[in-house]
């Protein structure tokens, strides 16, 4: 039975990868910060399997404890600060985390795994907000990284300290630089599961308006189930690697909106949707689009669910939520 341990396993990523491995066969364990952690409940309801171990990524001794308990064939860091928003406010502690929490995940591996390096396998959570302004389109794995937001900035740094532990220990090392990944259980603080529930809300008549900031942005769309098996093809190839893992398509706010109204019958969403300057970002990234040539040729992955399903998966889940009064 082969063992992993998975950064972040509260959130999206880290409760799909948790799933997928389970079914896999594998024996999962978790990193989770806090002793009080108000996602502990969430993780031990959805998965009782799992093996939670208490950590911090800015905390070296914890993830030697982690690894020791765990004694991983891989390992999946998926924690981070990640709401990009929020990166701005708190620039040093997103740099601590979603930056310097790599390396320390990295270097913990390396003491771990002493002599044998290539023992445990490492996946990083690279992103595609590390491309920023971006310098050709579509984005690919040569494309030059011009990131516009402290998050940005520090997946950069994580992105290449991967590199390098690579490089210069021979670690099985791979970043999968992921485009937008959605669903039902992305937090209520990211754009696109905040219209799918002031959607839901609305059409139930529960809410009155939606506030949102730059509608034209552009964004390649994908669901998080899918790209979390690219995660893990990633760890089956005989040597780490880069790999940028998206749908090739590139939406609008407008068109999620668009979808999101109509699939609960209301075509004309604009006197329910009012801009507000507040939710502007600083350096904004207007149109991100990935190409997954390599993903498909080298790993044989390709993304299942299209933007429509998508948009319709998370309406209804917010819709379910709300009837229930989850």
């Amino acid at each position: 039975m082969p063992t992993a341990l998975i950064t972040g396993i509260t959130g999206q990523d880290g409760l799909y990868l948790a799933e997928l491995l389970l079914e896999k066969g594998y024996a999962v364990h978790g990193v989770i910060r806090g002793q009080n952690n108000p996602k502990r409940e969430l993780v031990e309801r959805l998965l009782p399997d799992v093996h939670l171990h208490n950590g911090d990524l800015t905390d070296m001794s914890s993830l030697l404890r982690a690894l020791r308990d765990s004694d991983p064939d891989e390992v999946y860091n998926l924690g981070a600060v990640s709401f990009v928003a929020y990166s701005w406010e708190n620039a040093h502690l997103t740099t601590d985390v979603t930056a310097k929490g790599v390396l320390t995940m990295l270097e913990a591996v390396r003491l771990h795994t002493g002599d044998d390096p290539g023992r445990v396998r490492f996946y990083q959570a690279s992103s595609s907000e590390m491309f920023g302004k971006v310098q050709e389109t579509p984005q690919h794995e040569r494309t030059l990284l011009w990131p516009r937001s402290p998050y940005g900035v520090s997946k950069v740094f994580g992105h290449y300290m991967t590199i390098n532990y690579r490089e210069s220990y021979g670690m099985h090392a791979s970043s999968g630089i992921l485009f937008n990944h959605e669903s039902p259980r992305r937090g209520p603080e990211f754009v696109t599961r905040k219209i799918s529930r002031a959607v839901a809300r609305i059409s139930l008549g529960l809410q009155d308006e939606l506030v949102m900031g730059n509608l034209d942005a552009e964004r390649d769309w994908g669901f998080a189930g899918d790209y979390v098996e690219a995660m893990w093809l990633m760890l089956q190839q005989p040597q780490g690697d880069d790999f940028v893992i998206a749908t090739g398509q590139t939406h609008s706010i407008r068109d999620f909106l668009d979808l999101a109204f109509g699939h609960v019958g209301i075509a004309d969403w604009t006197p329910y949707v009012r801009q507000d300057p507040q939710f502007m970002r600083p350096a904004e990234v207007d149109r991100l689009v990935g190409d997954a040539s390599k993903a498909r040729e080298v790993l044989g992955w390709k993304p299942r669910v299209s933007f429509p399903e998508l948009v319709a998966l998370m309406v209804d889940a917010d819709l379910e939520a709300t009837q229930q009064g989850w």
